[in-house]
């Protein structure tokens, strides 16, 4: 019995190499980083906001609460796209 018997030869590798590829790295979304405390801040006036404006419902302070909806109907928005602008622009470059 020989050695060859029992270990087969192994297999002879290709002389031809890979060809380099370009790899492109891809950080995902987290949302822990929502917690930035500029993101939590606008999120607290606006919630404050909401919470005053449901208060004043309740009191019949119906004069004031008008007031708060015209106004809210363009804060909001602003609001929200500037802290989606914020948010991209902060954490994802």
């Amino acid at each position: 019995m020989t050695f060859r018997k029992i270990i087969p030869p192994s297999q002879k590798s290709s002389l031809t190499r890979p060809r380099p590829f370009k790899a492109y790295s891809f950080v995902p979304f987290s949302p822990l980083a929502m917690l930035d405390p500029t993101i939590l801040t606008i999120g607290g006036i606006v919630l404050g906001i909401a919470i005053i404006e449901r208060i004043l419902e309740r009191w019949g302070v119906i004069d004031l609460v008008d007031q708060f909806a015209k106004v809210m109907r363009f804060i909001l928005p602003v609001t929200f796209y500037s802290a989606l602008i914020y948010f991209f622009a902060t954490f994802m470059f």
